[in-house]
């Protein structure tokens, strides 16, 4: 393989501000990071595994197959222990397909109007796999968390889904209060890029 051809990585999203941090954190990688948006459309594979990690490698191996390409694929979530785990793996269809971002969040808050601010702990998990057609079954992957609690209103602009109520251990601003730079050091998509990101390196050195 040419090294000076950068290879291809689909990075198997649809949601643009996923394509974008993984673009952020992956920077250093000479490959060409492509988002399901810039490909053709394609039916999406039926997310119904019982953990993130599954999702993410249902994900990953599809799409690996279907455009005969690299692919990295994650699946992330938001797990609250008042809640008993939810929204959990279901975190994208909480309550129901129709809702946006905001929608599922002031769900997210009025089911845990009456929570105390001490039991109001909670997790954001990441599970990233990669893959390859010519990997068969097998695959790379890592997992990230960052441990919060959840705000009682909503705060911030930035970032996307449940941003604007999580509020990371030692801090008291909610991760959509925080820059790009600040929030890719702690956050749990962060933390599975960078534990995974050598191995993909290796991968696409190794053709």
């Amino acid at each position: 393989m040419n090294p000076a051809i950068p290879q291809r990585v689909l990075i198997a999203t649809q949601n643009s501000g996923k394509v974008r941090e993984f673009r952020r954190l992956l920077e250093h990688i000479p490959a060409q990071f492509v988002g399901l948006d810039e490909l053709p459309p394609v039916v999406a594979p039926r997310e119904d595994g019982a953990t993130f990690l599954d999702n993410a490698k249902l994900k990953a191996h599809y799409y690996s197959q279907h455009f005969d390409s690299t692919a990295l694929a994650d699946d992330s979530g938001l797990v609250v222990d008042a809640l008993d785990g939810a929204p959990g793996v279901h975190s994208a269809r909480y309550g129901g397909d129709g809702l946006s971002d905001e929608g599922r969040t002031d769900l997210l808050l009025s089911r845990m109007s009456d929570v105390s601010q001490k039991n109001r702990t909670a997790r954001f998990v990441c599970a990233v796999v990669v893959c390859r057609p010519s990997m068969g079954e097998e695959f790379l992957h890592a997992l990230g968390t960052v441990e919060g609690r959840i705000a009682f209103e909503k705060r911030g602009v930035n970032g996307f889904g449940y941003d604007p109520v999580f509020v990371p251990d030692g801090e008291r601003r909610t991760t959509a209060e925080m820059d790009s730079e600040e929030k890719d050091q702690l956050s749990h998509r962060g933390n599975a890029i960078r534990a995974i990101a050598p191995a993909l390196e290796r991968l696409l050195l190794g053709g």
